[in-house]
């Protein structure tokens, strides 16, 4: 199974890709995370509403690469899950046979139609998080789902 984090922004700092990477590594081979980075439009001469369509069209066009994946849409709004209910839903879709996609929006946020039109919309807190920590923080809980599915000792 893959999991995959469909995020706007690239050139992240290398301690975030050293983070994601370390996490992903630790995976074994039945859950797979990987980061999909899609460019940020010019955010010059364009407004916000116009600049989240775009945004939204862009990552429509990322998940159709991916069919038969459940969606997830990350929002401030979205339902709090925890690391034990992450490892359900990861093993319950692992069994299924199914990807998940995970997306998350520019620094206007998501198109509400987009976020609307996923299978889940999933809080990871009530905080504001930068982007390149909400990276490092998906690996992190995937690979410690993952090590509770495995009955590995990182999750203690």
């Amino acid at each position: 199974m893959r999991v995959r984090l469909l995020a706007l922004g690239t050139r992240m700092p290398g301690w975030v890709d050293t983070g994601v990477q370390e996490y992903a590594k630790r995976l074994a081979g039945d859950i797979r995370f990987e980061v999909e980075e899609i460019p940020l439009p010019k955010r010059s001469g364009q407004d916000t509403p116009a600049l989240i369509r775009q945004e939204a069209d862009t990552l429509r066009k990322r998940l159709a690469k991916h069919p038969g994946a459940r969606t997830v849409a990350l929002e401030v709004t979205g339902r709090r899950i925890t690391t034990p209910k992450l490892a359900d839903e990861l093993g319950r879709l692992r069994d299924l046979g199914q990807d998940l996609s995970i997306i998350v929006g520019g620094p206007d946020g998501l198109c509400p139609t987009l976020s609307g039109s996923c299978d889940m919309q999933w809080s990871l807190s009530d905080l504001t998080l930068p982007h390149p920590m909400v990276r490092i923080l998906l690996a992190e809980q995937v690979y410690r789902a993952w090590s509770i599915l495995a009955g590995h000792p990182y999750h203690r």
